[in-house]
């Protein structure tokens, strides 16, 4: 058989009375009834209008269609589609969850962040998220807060908000910070959409902030916090938002004269050899052979600034060798860094909590927050507005309300797979206005 070329279009509808679409939807609303999530919207959202007006249903409808597989308004009438009406009361049309949308400001998202982080709380206590207190171990007992910001390519000129970034890729950005345990994966804990062409630090601040204490009140204020950054967050306004949410940091930092100064200061015999690619472990010496050394060195960060602003720590160093050297001494480049290449990062753990080597280790775990971004890019993220719509604030509601949707989602199974294995590719649906 083969496809008629007259076609012009198709469509289905799934209309049987008798039957609904989407039956698992049954118990993950009732979960979500439970944890209070209408209740939530309600007593937190104050939209404007009688676009606002039973906030807690709207989201709630939101919700239910994102868990079922959504992904634009339009798909929201699948919540009437066959019997779900006699399942649920007051599925809400399409039209109308999409004015809710339209409505929202920047205060109205900040008002859903507070939906979400309350929700996840409720979440917690029904189904018991807190894991057990890790083994200091290598981690030294910390758990984890990753932030990192990502380029969601999109296409299109009516894509509102879509720019080109520092990837010189057409998208949107964005930022991410995820809770991690050593026996529990990645949960998204706070995010935030923003312009393709913004730079990764715009807007660090608030939300480090906002991740550090979603982890205190999940965990509890006695579990040691540390936030990972790459270097695009090391300045004085993230590290201090998560130094005053009471977080250790380990931050990468760029090698401006002062960094290069502190690491031509390491002697060279304070070099460790430590396990990298292709590192061979010596059983007579006990040690690791291998090209990739540590050392570390006392530093402060920010000295340019403010006495109050100057955070006090290490600066960890992992030296390389130089691919290139032979290259460079060829021109007469015979500089320090001829023959290694350096890759520092600052750090408030004291040494011991963490010593040189299992800081370094612990750091480059934060490399496990790109596995989030690409589950997101291959599932939810991989579908974007194609609409422009007023006002240009209601652009960061779809990531904001799918937190929401993520959360119930994931806690469908039970909250401890989402939070000790499958990210699911639906922590963060998609709402099209």
């Amino acid at each position: 058989m083969r496809l008629s070329h007259t076609l012009a279009a198709t469509s289905a509808a799934f209309d049987d009375p008798n039957l609904v679409s989407a039956a698992g939807l049954v118990p993950a609303m009732a979960l979500a009834q439970r944890a209070g999530l209408a209740d939530l919207a309600d007593e937190h959202l104050s939209v404007p209008t009688d676009k606002g007006a039973n906030a807690g249903l709207k989201v709630a409808s939101l919700v239910a269609g994102m868990v079922a597989g959504a992904d634009s308004i339009d798909d929201m009438a699948l919540l009437r589609h066959g019997g779900m009406g006699r399942v649920f009361a007051r599925a809400y049309a399409p039209s109308t969850l999409g004015s809710f949308l339209r409505a929202f400001t920047f205060g109205h998202v900040r008002q859903l962040d507070a939906v979400a982080a309350r929700f996840l709380l409720a979440l917690a206590a029904l189904l018991g998220l807190r894991p057990p207190p890790p083994d200091a171990g290598d981690s030294g007992g910390f758990t984890f807060v990753d932030v990192d910001d990502t380029i969601v390519e999109v296409h299109g000129h009516a894509k509102q908000g879509a720019g080109f970034g520092y990837t010189r890729v057409r998208g949107l950005n964005a930022l991410i910070a995820t809770l991690t345990t050593p026996a529990a994966a990645p949960l998204v804990v706070a995010q935030r959409l923003r312009k393709g062409a913004c730079g990764s630090p715009r807007g660090a601040q608030r939300l480090v902030g906002d991740a550090v204490k979603q982890a205190h009140r999940l965990l509890g204020d006695d579990r040691p916090v540390l936030v990972r950054m790459d270097s695009a967050y090391y300045g004085r306004d993230a590290v201090h938002a998560a130094i005053t949410g009471r977080a250790a940091v380990s931050v990468t930092v760029r090698l401006d004269p002062a960094v290069k100064a502190a690491i031509a200061s390491i002697e060279q015999g304070a070099w460790t050899p430590i396990r990298y690619p292709n590192a061979i472990f010596d059983e007579t010496t006990g040690t690791w052979v291998s090209n990739a050394e540590v050392a570390e060195v006392p530093y402060t960060a920010f000295t340019s600034r403010k006495k109050a602003d100057q955070v006090t720590g290490r600066l960890v160093v992992r030296r390389i060798p130089d691919v290139h050297a032979d290259s460079k001494q060829a021109v007469g480049q015979g500089t320090l860094f001829d023959l290694w290449r350096f890759h520092a990062f600052f750090t408030t753990v004291p040494h011991d909590v963490l010593d040189t080597v299992a800081a370094d280790a612990t750091h480059r775990g934060h490399a496990i927050i790109e596995q989030v971004h690409a589950d997101l890019k291959a599932s939810a993220l991989a579908h974007l507005p194609s609409l422009i719509f007023s006002p240009p604030p209601g652009r960061v509601t779809d990531l904001h309300v799918c937190v929401v949707d993520g959360v119930v989602d994931a806690s469908s199974g039970g909250l401890g797979s989402a939070g000790s294995g499958d990210s699911g590719g639906a922590f963060l649906g998609r709402v099209a206005a």
